[in-house]
């Protein structure tokens, strides 16, 4: 059944299906008793779940947490934490718990777009990178240059170019992170050039685009997944380190940095002012840093989760998941 199957395919179809079977997870027979390694990862894909829901929430709509204006200030000034004001007002009597909830969107949304644009960005170089000629070989050493230098150095350099503002600190994230996203991707196309089914493309007259679009970039999404979730939480450090150097948003906008930085004045008398922006800044990277390594053991095929039976298992129960592997039975 094989054989005619193969038979009825073009040479180009055979090889799509053969590298795409390349990356599929290896699938483990399930053990009996309780695998507390299964439930830790249970436990990590709700936690990303619910990390998420909150993220979205927090950028779309702030004000379900609060309903106090940010910028509204008040005659209460610089009182501590109480049940009228859980995180205290600053010296222009305004909420420090509202200005935190409403400072995380231009925080998140400068470190998630930023990040999406060194993917972008990374993607394309790295790809092109792996060509073998001429222009492959000078976006690379333009790329080991950049690399050279550090990350908030590249950051000030775009910033001093394109001006301040949340959208100069979206794309000096991006620009600041493309050299990484480049190498690694570099790197893993150099690998699957020498492949089996990228030569044999090659013979049967795939061309270097569709080469990369079908048989390249398939086998590194994981890889891509991997190094997007594991720089959120750097680009987030980026983009308050800008604006607590006042390039990003300005006063009286809630920010993070700017409120990290307007309250180092106060930190002998009011310790609250820069103690909970401070304090969201680093929760925040811990949580990136602990959903980024979740993802890399979740997506590794030698691990033996599946993330998406995890997450069915997660929400509909374990009905869900022995019907849908009794309908996959009876399809095939």
């Amino acid at each position: 059944m094989t054989g005619s199957r193969s038979a009825n395919q073009s040479p180009l179809e055979v090889l799509d299906t053969m590298s795409s079977s390349a990356s599929d997870p290896v699938v483990r027979t399930p053990r009996s008793g309780l695998d507390y390694k299964h439930v830790r990862h249970q436990l990590g894909w709700a936690l990303l779940a619910v990390v998420v829901v909150i993220g979205v929430m927090v950028i779309a709509t702030p004000g379900i947490f609060t309903h106090i204006d940010p910028i509204e200030t008040g005659d209460q000034v610089l009182q501590g934490p109480s049940g009228a004001h859980w995180f205290g007002t600053d010296q222009l009597g305004r909420d420090v718990f509202t200005r935190v909830v409403y400072g995380a969107r231009p925080v998140l949304v400068a470190g998630v777009l930023g990040v999406g644009l060194a993917a972008l960005g990374g993607v394309t170089l790295g790809v092109v990178g792996g060509v073998p000629q001429v222009l492959g070989a000078v976006v690379m050493r333009v790329v080991d240059v950049l690399l050279a230098l550090p990350v908030l150095l590249i950051a000030l350099l775009v910033m001093a170019t394109v001006g301040t503002g949340l959208t100069s600190i979206m794309i000096a994230v991006g620009i600041a992170y493309t050299p990484g996203f480049a190498r690694v991707v570099n790197s893993s196309v150099r690998k699957l050039r020498s492949a089996e089914y990228v030569q044999a493309a090659k013979v049967f007259g795939s061309t270097g685009l569709r080469t990369a679009l079908r048989h390249l970039l398939p086998n590194l999404a994981t890889e891509i997944v991997v190094l997007i979730s594991s720089a959120i939480g750097w680009a987030t450090l980026t983009a308050t380190t800008l604006s607590f150097l006042g390039l990003g948003v300005r006063l009286p906008a809630p920010d993070w940095g700017s409120d990290l930085a307007g309250g180092a004045t106060y930190l002998s008398t009011a310790w609250w002012l820069s103690t909970f922006p401070g304090a969201a800044i680093t929760v925040t990277i811990l949580l990136a840093n602990f959903l980024g390594d979740h993802v890399v053991t979740g997506l590794d095929p030698r691990s033996g989760v599946r993330p998406k039976q995890t997450l069915r298992r997660l929400f509909l129960g374990n009905k869900a998941l022995v019907h849908g592997r009794r309908a996959t039975t009876a399809s095939r």
